[in-house]
């Protein structure tokens, strides 16, 4: 049987499927070719991240499809629910990239509060000259240890944050449209873990509260902002804001506003609108922090995706690796 992974899989998830019996395909296929590629060549399944979308017209078109995995998180870029009404097994492998994102949302505060993103832009240009203008404009640092920290979706990501954010000394507050009360796990090396009981509030409430803001919601109805001008107008004068979740969870225009004003002290963005093109006010603004969608992109997540992808396709097929 044949498989499809169009935007790559890891090297142990794809040997434990051919160990399996499973012939692996990596080179992307065009989207535009998709569907002619997966009669073509027979493919039972086929496996994305982000880059390659899998729509009605994709599904309509190809009547042997068994399966569609999404390596990460979201499956924004499949339409699931028609999918599954077809008889096609959709999912995702939800736990194995939480880490990963709640690692770089950690360095993204760690990296606002002491404007190394800044300081990093301006320390090859101008710190021979201008060193000691430089070293008194980044001299003014905040430290994470006592603020509080306002997750804002606190499913798995979301407590993985939280975990890492209480480790670190601070105060953490969440919202979530349906909320859960079990604990957080605190991973002490050499230790152990404890629970720890986080304090679920009202969407106003954290607004109101939170030194720093990060978002870990799914792409809403609409593609309706979480963060409008009228959201941002309710927390704190300095708030720190972090987005690795989905393009258009803040307002652009209403960060960008927020951040001109001084009303919003920096803001860590992850993901865009108009991704792969972002626009080039937000690129170019001077207190943004900037990755290009690698939330879930370090190594131990690409394998642990792998596994899992691959772990699932057996047990569907009742196959031994």
């Amino acid at each position: 049987m044949k498989i499809l992974a169009n935007d790559g899989i890891s090297k142990s998830g794809k040997d434990a499927l051919e160990a399996a019996g499973f012939t692996v395909i990596t080179e992307m296929v065009p989207q535009d070719q998709l569907a002619n590629a997966i009669n073509a060549e027979g493919y039972v399944g086929v496996l994305v991240r982000s880059a390659t979308t899998v729509r009605k017209e994709v599904i309509d078109q190809c009547p042997n499809l068994k399966f569609i995995g999404r390596g990460g998180v979201g499956m924004d870029n499949i339409d699931v629910a028609y999918g599954r009404e077809k008889g096609i097994n959709v999912f995702n492998t939800p736990g194995s990239s939480s880490g990963s994102v709640a690692e770089l949302v950690m360095a993204q505060l760690f990296d606002m509060v002491r404007s190394l993103y800044d300081s990093n832009r301006q320390m090859p240009t101008n710190g021979l000259a201008e060193f000691a203008a430089l070293k008194k404009k980044y001299g003014k640092g905040a430290e994470l240890r006592g603020k509080t920290l306002g997750i804002i979706g606190f499913g798995r990501i979301g407590r993985e944050v939280a975990s890492y954010a209480l480790g670190c000394g601070m105060n953490v507050i969440a919202y979530d449209r349906v909320p859960s009360h079990t604990p957080v796990k605190l991973n002490i090396s050499g230790f152990g873990s404890i629970d720890v009981n986080v304090e679920q509030v009202e969407f106003h409430d954290l607004l109101a509260n939170a030194d720093m803001i990060t978002l870990h919601v799914p792409k809403q109805d609409g593609g309706r902002a979480i963060l409008r001008a009228e959201e941002l107008a309710m927390t704190k004068k300095g708030v720190y804001l972090v987005n690795t979740a989905r393009g258009g969870s803040i307002d652009e225009n209403a960060l960008l506003d927020g951040l001109n004003s001084g009303h919003i002290a920096a803001a860590a963005l992850d993901v865009f609108e108009n991704e792969p093109t972002p626009r080039q006010d937000l690129l170019s603004h001077p207190r943004i922090s900037l990755t290009p969608h690698v939330g879930a992109a370090t190594l131990e997540a690409q394998d642990r995706i792998g596994l899992e992808l691959a772990d699932n396709i057996i047990a569907m097929f009742g196959v031994q690796a």
